[in-house]
């Protein structure tokens, strides 16, 4: 059976929102089979469950924000795609993510530091089927024409694959990678997708500053670009590092499905807004997608059924 997973043991990070620039720290709990992966907003005073959902999405300008049914006026939690995207990777289903704040902490701006906390925690299977859901027809969503178009699609794959290709008018992100794709199967997240850090262009980081927005961003937590070069003095950590972290935020927006995708995932210039449109796409219609388990591992997809090893 490919079972459903959860930690070991609790586990603590304390950080920054890289938007509110305020301090956060997370509990990481281990929880019962078919929980899901639920945030609590343990700094109010009454303490307020938030599952993740495709309908909790409230808000995708800048990141994915989620709050109970999706009402803008409801507590929130903010910024989880790259902890969603470590979850992900790991292959956790089960989780109650207690938290102080209103965002997720930044980190390093990338999943790697998540991958960390939740491995060195401990996987624990537990005694309930993996429940994935399953693509059986194409599905798209498209937004813009012309040099604006931006696109996102779904079609049928026994695994679960992502592509993704950008387009940025930045001749130091130009000259980098512009598409990838990444096999969910391959046991690779940790190596090629988990360490590539969100970034950003000087001149959008200031008018974003000026609205109060990343006020906790620096070059400790992202790759800042002006507009010939990149400032970091220590580089990239991948070639294509910039579109890796497109793949990194696809893979945590997904995870908002609450299952795990069989599907070829494939976008071109996507990004918050458009993967949420595409799950709800997805999910309107039932003829679109099942819910399927393995009862024996060995006909799930190739590495679904492995853990990831230990750092």
């Amino acid at each position: 059976m490919v079972a459903q997973r959860t930690l070991q043991s609790l586990t603590r990070a304390v950080g920054v929102g890289i938007h509110s620039g305020r301090r956060v720290e997370l509990v990481l709990r281990p929880a019962p089979v078919n929980t899901g992966l639920v945030f609590r907003r343990t700094d109010l005073a009454q303490p307020v469950d938030i599952p993740v959902t495709p309908l909790s999405v409230c808000d995708t300008r800048m990141a994915t924000t989620i709050s109970p049914g999706g009402d803008p006026g409801a507590p929130k939690v903010q910024t989880i795609e790259h902890l969603l995207s470590a979850c992900a990777g790991l292959g956790l289903d089960n989780l109650v993510i207690d938290i102080s704040a209103d965002e997720v902490p930044i980190l390093d701006g990338s999943a790697a530091s998540f991958v960390f906390l939740l491995q060195s925690a401990g996987i624990a299977l537990q005694d309930a089927p993996k429940r994935f859901l399953k693509v059986k027809k194409p599905v798209e969503v498209r937004r813009g024409e012309g040099k604006g178009l931006m696109w996102a699609k779904l079609e049928p794959h026994h695994g679960y694959t992502l592509t993704f290709e950008i387009e940025f008018d930045n001749p130091a992100v130009a000259a980098t990678g512009q598409r990838t794709t990444f096999d969910m199967g391959s046991g690779l997240y940790k190596k090629e997708i988990a360490r590539a850090r969100t970034f950003g262009m000087t001149a959008d980081i200031e008018l974003m500053r000026s609205r109060g927005l990343t006020l906790g961003g620096n070059m400790d937590n992202a790759i800042v670009v002006d507009d010939y070069k990149i400032l970091n003095a220590e580089g990239l950590r991948y070639d294509d590092e910039f579109v890796k972290h497109k793949i990194l935020d696809a893979i945590g927006d997904m995870q908002v499905a609450g299952h795990p995708l069989l599907a070829a995932y494939t976008s071109f210039k996507g990004g918050h807004a458009l993967n949420n449109l595409l799950l709800r796409e997805l999910l309107k219609d039932e003829a679109n997608y099942e819910i399927v388990s393995f009862d024996d591992a060995r006909d799930a997809p190739a590495g679904f059924a492995e853990l990831a090893p230990a750092w």
